[in-house]
């Protein structure tokens, strides 16, 4: 019986070890957007981001890209646009909103390359792109399955270090306010997860 546990116990192991290796490097095998650290403070960030050109829709947080959000995006990278490009999957995946229980924009990254030769218009409904201004960003990076309840307390957190360190968030009509970002395939188990929530920063 011991021998048996003993067993299941190393193939458990072994599996965890397996599943975070390949989560290491699906994540890795991704273009990722660019940003400066300009402070570390263990899981909290200040990071300088240049602009970004992003290929968005309409979601809501909860829904993870299970209402159709997250393909109308991907039909857009598989060819779904005026040039019928491939483009490749970059990280992370941002969702843009001051409002976690609203509807907030899903968006996907364009690769650097795709940004400087002129991203091509969407041929699919409600696709859109558009700029990400660049700025400086407050961040808390966490774990888990991104859902609206974690996003609002991991902004709280991150609202209450900011506050720690005099750092004012850009409450202007023209700024993203608050956002999300996720840098991992669905199946990645969510202790394994990276998440982050960012705000724009005066």
């Amino acid at each position: 019986m011991r021998t048996r546990m003993m067993y299941f116990a190393s193939v458990a192991v072994l599996v965890a070890i397996g599943v975070f290796v390949f989560t290491k490097t699906t994540r890795a095998g991704y273009e990722s957007a660019e940003y400066k650290v300009v402070e570390s403070d263990g899981n909290f960030e200040v990071r300088e981001y240049p602009d970004l050109m992003l290929v968005a829709t309409s979601t809501k947080i909860d829904a993870q890209g299970r209402d159709g959000s997250f393909m109308k995006l991907f039909r857009y990278i598989s060819g779904a646009n005026e040039s019928e490009q491939k483009i490749f999957m970059t990280t992370p995946v941002f969702m843009e909103n001051d409002k976690a229980d609203s509807a907030v924009q899903m968006g996907f990254v364009m690769p650097k390359e795709v940004a400087v030769e002129g991203v091509p218009s969407p041929t699919g409904p409600d696709v859109d792109v558009r700029k990400r201004a660049g700025g400086r960003f407050a961040v808390l990076r966490f774990s888990g399955r991104l859902n609206a309840k974690l996003a609002k307390e991991s902004e709280a957190k991150l609202r209450a270090w900011m506050k720690t360190k005099s750092l004012v968030a850009d409450d202007s009509p023209e700024s993203s306010g608050v956002e999300s970002a996720s840098y991992d395939p669905p199946f990645t188990p969510g202790p394994l997860r990276r998440n982050e929530v960012l705000i724009r920063l005066k």
